[in-house]
């Protein structure tokens, strides 16, 4: 297998120090600055460096690792230099690129893995040890393509999840954007209201509510506005939800005010559940379905597996000798198999 990074930094070197221990791979790096290039090199994240893009020759898997407004040239570039690899990325937005991008071989992703340091000196093979790895298939990706994809980011460790591309940028405007922005008006609020003093010794909520203040500007500057509409729709609700704590802090009725924290406690409880919860590493049943042979069915029957909750461990394809059927199987957690066959006949093909 050879694999692409245009982007070493600390999630492309992490890719490149997973699949060369992982899969075997031979790792063939880009980037805009020769030192890291050569950092790239020294730690074992890539086993050879190209000059550019075009420079790279063949890949089975190509990876853009670059800033967010950078993503759209570059991954350009990857498809055209490599036609016959899945080009993907590894950006925190989905639908405007996913928009920008008409390649069929191009399936967005992004891995839900990161570190405070940044750069490929902190790189590490582990990075995405069960870490959830979103993938955005579209309508026209075929099979073959999200199939390799999926085993590549699973053989890295990773969980891949397929999602559409709005409900990917959706999800990360509530659970990872609004956050950020809370975190920085949390953070100007307190330095307003102490007039300049320092912070008085204080409970670790306002240290843990405000962690991710101000991190990285450059990044975050590009990841908001590159997420504006799902980012603003979801500031207008908190706006809302804030006016209605106002009415009852105005209204100084403290039983509804007790039945409003007690309801966000079990709002939590519920919500860290459902990550918490997931299939026994060991335990996976087989499923398949018989589908026609066309683009998009793969991703089709992802998609809406992705949409009910239901990870895909593994997959494999294999068409019928009249070239127009062919037969699709999934692995996955034996709890979930029932549900997935119903929802996979629901599209209109026979699952068992």
């Amino acid at each position: 297998m050879r694999v692409a990074l245009a982007g070493v930094g600390l999630i492309g070197g992490s890719i490149g120090l997973a699949a060369r221990a992982r899969l075997g791979a031979h790792v063939v790096g880009y980037n805009r600055s020769p030192a890291a290039l050569e950092l790239a090199l020294e730690r074992g994240a890539i086993d050879e460096a190209a000059t550019s893009i075009a420079a790279i020759g063949t890949a089975d898997i190509a990876i853009a690792g670059v800033a967010v407004d950078a993503l759209p040239a570059t991954v350009r570039a990857l498809c055209e230099a490599l036609p016959d690899a899945v080009v993907t990325d590894v950006g925190s937005t989905k639908a405007a690129l996913a928009a920008a991008i008409g390649d069929v071989n191009f399936i967005g992703g992004h891995p839900l893995a990161g570190a405070e340091a940044t750069g490929v000196a902190h790189a590490r093979e582990n990075l995405f040890e069960g870490a959830t790895w979103y993938l955005t298939p579209r309508a026209r990706t075929p099979g073959v393509l999200y199939e390799r994809l999926a085993r590549f980011v699973a053989g890295l460790g990773a969980v891949p999840t397929a999602i559409a591309p709005a409900d990917h940028d959706r999800l990360m405007a509530v659970v990872s954007h609004l956050p950020h922005v809370v975190a920085n008006l949390l953070v100007a609020q307190a330095a307003e209201a102490l007039g300049g003093e320092t912070l008085p010794a204080t409970g670790p909520s306002f240290r843990d509510a405000t962690r991710v203040a101000g991190s990285n500007p450059a990044l975050w500057a590009q990841i908001y506005s590159a997420n504006h509409d799902a980012l603003g729709t979801q500031i207008d609700d908190l706006v809302r939800r804030l006016g209605e704590v106002r009415a009852l802090l105005d209204a100084g009725d403290a039983a509804a005010l007790a039945a409003w924290q007690d309801n966000a406690a079990q709002q939590r409880g519920a919500l860290l559940q459902v990550g918490l919860a997931g299939p026994d590493a060991g335990a996976v049943q087989q499923i398949s379905a018989v589908v026609p042979n066309k683009p998009g069915v793969v991703a089709q029957i992802a998609l809406a597996l992705g949409r009910a909750g239901i990870n895909i461990t593994d997959m494999s394809l294999a068409p019928e000798a009249d070239n127009r059927t062919g037969m699709v199987m999934l692995w996955l957690d034996p709890v979930e198999a029932q549900r997935a066959i119903g929802l996979i006949a629901e599209l209109g093909y026979p699952a068992a």
